[in-house]
């Protein structure tokens, strides 16, 4: 038998064997087999030394054109088997798109986040800015101009971290009063702000108390701006927050960054103003301190007193919520249980 016969007969059964294949194992060990170093095609060619020179290249081509069809006809094998594998995993995990989806729960924000929300609404819809300030402040900003200079005993009830003696953790959003003054241009307006955050105290973690809470400073800066502003605009705040049924009273009290100063209460939830245990029988419970912005902290900002003057006031989001909705823990909005966060899920 010739060399090209023995060539033919070979392409015939390793074709064969190809279509026998049933996997991708039994298409790889037919290739081993035909077109390896040791296969028959191989052994075949070893023979052409004994062929004329006129005969070597015919026999050769036609090795290569065998060769050639027998790597073709592998390849389509293993196209054909590598997409009847993803068929049958693709029928395997085919999804009822009719079936009703896996429900997923829809979260809330936070309680305190919502209180902020709604404060942040209320004031936006009456023209103030709502600004941001740094957590990490200055000595400078935080206290100085705030009317505490150095030593002054008041600082001592916002005893708090300090990272160096200049640089602490702020101890209340009012900072940012003294940094918008320093930038505020009168020229084109009166100043109206809100500025929410986080603030920090070395408090010792119990029911009312926590070493990090939330406040809302408030700031209103213009020409002939009175007290009579100040109760109107906490009237309002207490009205969508609480109501139309609570009503605002301010008692003389001591900041040092507003002169004069007040605490403002609001009608108590439980009694309706009547008086019980909740509020002491007094039919009122404080939520806030406010009061005129101070002489002092609008000359260290560059603001003439004589001109200009205003009201403050720093909200506590943490109580207000512990207020409307009874809650008796301030560390429960810390915790991060669900079973307790979940029973605010409408905002507001």
């Amino acid at each position: 038998m010739s060399l090209k016969d023995k060539l033919s007969e070979l392409r015939q059964r390793g074709l064969a064997d190809i279509k026998k294949s049933s996997d991708l194992k039994d298409v790889n060990q037919v290739r081993v087999q035909l077109l390896g170093k040791k296969g028959p095609i191989t052994e075949v060619l070893r023979g052409m030394r004994d062929l004329d020179a006129e005969e070597r290249p015919k026999v050769g081509a036609f090795a290569n054109e065998i060769r050639d069809d027998l790597t073709a006809a592998l390849t389509q094998r293993k196209e054909e088997l590598e997409q009847a594998v993803l068929n049958a995993q693709l029928a395997k995990e085919t999804i009822d798109v009719t079936l009703p989806g896996t429900p997923v729960a829809k979260g809330e924000p936070h309680v305190i986040q919502q209180i902020v929300d709604q404060i942040e609404d209320l004031f936006l819809g009456m023209g103030y800015q709502v600004l941001s300030g740094p957590e990490v402040e200055e000595d400078k900003y935080n206290f100085e101009m705030m009317n505490l200079p150095k030593n002054h005993p008041a600082r001592d009830m916002q005893d708090t971290f300090y990272i160096t003696k200049e640089i602490l953790m702020r101890t209340q959003t009012s900072p940012m009063q003294a940094r918008t003054l320093e930038k505020h241009d009168f020229s084109k307006g009166p100043l109206k702000m809100i500025s929410p955050g986080v603030v920090y105290r070395r408090d010792t973690d119990d029911p009312t108390h926590s070493h990090q809470f939330h406040q809302v400073e408030g700031l209103v800066i213009d020409k002939h701006i009175t007290m009579a502003d100040l109760k109107g605009t906490l009237q309002v705040l207490a009205h969508e927050l609480f109501g139309d049924k609570f009503d605002v009273r301010l008692r003389p009290s001591y900041f040092p960054f507003t002169e004069p100063s007040v605490e403002a209460d609001i009608t108590c939830f439980n009694c309706g103003g009547k008086g019980c245990k909740v509020c002491k029988n007094t039919g009122w419970i404080e939520v806030l301190g406010a009061g005129m912005v101070h002489p002092n902290v609008l000359k260290m900002a560059g603001v003439d007193p004589d001109v200009y003057g205003g009201f403050a006031f720093g909200v506590g989001p943490d109580r207000f919520a512990m207020l409307k909705y009874g809650v008796d823990d301030i560390r429960n909005f810390y915790l991060n249980d669900v079973r307790f966060l979940t029973q605010f899920t409408k905002k507001g």
